[in-house]
């Protein structure tokens, strides 16, 4: 999954010439030719009426959904007889996510922009789960801490050609985008681990916060609000580099199953664009 999507945002951030519009400092559209755009509205000391609102302010807000990678993976643990432990994914220690994001973008011609995008993402913990068997007769349960992170991404978003007399609207355009980025993520620990329901044991370290690597593939479609700004809405997918297992001893029943391979997630984001 990490190679097809980094595949995917090397591929987008190449820049593809074929696919269709920028963005203009209008509400509606007058089309000049086959790929560019009039503004209806002329400023910044443009004597032509095809001058082009190259900076944007941008901002979303959106669930993020964990489809795939292991937090917990059992399969990694030592071979201890009597001893197993459960694989763990992202969506069986994390409730849904949420994402927010604010940055802006710029317009290289009436085709492209490069985007420049900050973010936050948080994901409350499920509560305890069912972790296995330590040994016969010793259930292992325990909950992780909350996933918080946030970091930047940069892209390059490529719009298809606006598509018109559509039912309650009277156009959208649809784009699609590739980002990559960087992410900073807080120390996550075992918390509440318990055996056979008994006293909760203190916090175990489990893996080491910090900055992974990042990729995403994204499509979505944007329809004008105001004069000067749009609203969209995106989705895609998101892969995120695995981070490092805690340097501080684990149970020799669970070393090993913090050795992790990435989150994968697919965000639903609301966006909103403002035209300069």
């Amino acid at each position: 999954m990490r190679i097809l999507l980094l595949g995917v945002a090397t591929v987008a951030l190449s820049g593809c010439s074929f696919l269709g519009l920028g963005g203009q400092k209008h509400s509606s559209y007058k089309h000049v030719s086959k790929n560019s755009y009039a503004s209806h509205h002329v400023n910044n000391g443009c004597n032509s009426n095809q001058c082009l609102s190259k900076w944007n302010l941008e901002g979303g807000i959106g669930p993020s959904f964990a489809v795939g990678g292991n937090v917990v993976t059992g399969s990694s643990t030592n071979d201890i007889p009597g001893t197993e432990i459960n694989n763990l994914s992202w969506n069986d220690m994390y409730d849904r996510g949420v994402r927010a994001e604010l940055g802006g973008s710029y317009a290289l011609n009436p085709n492209r922009k490069v985007t420049a995008t900050a973010f936050l993402e948080n994901a409350d913990s499920s509560g305890s789960q069912d972790w296995g068997q330590l040994a016969p007769g010793q259930n292992l349960t325990g909950a992780l801490s909350d996933y918080k992170s946030y970091g930047a991404e940069l892209g390059l978003r490529q719009y298809f050609t606006p598509q018109r007399n559509v039912p309650l609207i009277k156009t959208f355009r649809p784009y699609v985008e590739g980002r990559l980025g960087a992410t900073n993520i807080d120390d996550i620990s075992i918390q509440g681990a318990s055996i056979n329901g008994g006293a909760p044991l203190a916090d175990l370290a489990f893996y080491d916060g910090g900055w992974v690597g990042s990729a995403a593939g994204l499509v979505g479609v944007e329809t004008p609000l105001t004069r000067y700004s749009t609203i969209g809405l995106e989705t895609g997918v998101r892969y995120t580099q695995g981070l490092d297992s805690s340097r501080s001893t684990l149970p020799a029943q669970i070393a090993g199953s913090n050795n992790t391979g990435g989150r994968t997630t697919i965000p639903v984001m609301l966006r909103g664009r403002y035209r300069f």
